[in-house]
């Protein structure tokens, strides 16, 4: 029987999801595998020097979400005892989940249940919704 491994699609602060993951990883053996997506859409517009411009601020983007939430998230696993890694990916946020679960063999999704309430998150749905009907494997939603 191949290990369990969980995607933890994990947006930031949200103590729930992670002492979820913790517990359900400890009680499983499970390796979570933290996947944090800045939603970053292309531009084939722009010119050579704003798309430049666009990639400097793209590497400052990724620099910030490591130290503010990859690092603190993957020191609290690795506390608790849990095998865990994590990545950040840029573009949509169900696109890369999907894509991360494949090339990581994910067993199960678990991410944190949305707070919007906009007209648009009742209209197109949420991550969370939109996951649940696309993903080839279990999608835990933690309140």
């Amino acid at each position: 029987m191949r290990q369990e491994k969980l995607i933890l699609a994990y947006a930031g602060e949200n103590r729930r999801l992670l002492s979820y993951a913790k517990r359900w990883a400890k009680a499983t053996g499970a390796h979570v595998h933290v996947a944090h997506v800045l939603e970053w859409a292309p531009y084939s517009f722009l010119s050579p020097e704003e798309l430049d411009v666009r990639r400097s601020r793209r590497q400052e983007e990724v620099k910030r979400a490591e130290a503010a939430i990859l690092a603190p998230v993957l020191k609290q696993l690795r506390e608790a005892g849990v095998e865990a890694e994590g990545e950040i990916q840029y573009g949509s946020v169900i696109d890369q989940l999907l894509e991360i679960t494949h090339e990581q063999n994910g067993t199960q999704i678990l991410l944190g249940r949305s707070t919007q309430t906009s007209m648009s998150a009742r209209v197109f749905g949420t991550v969370s919704i939109s996951l649940m009907q696309v993903s080839p494997v279990p999608v835990t939603i933690v309140p």
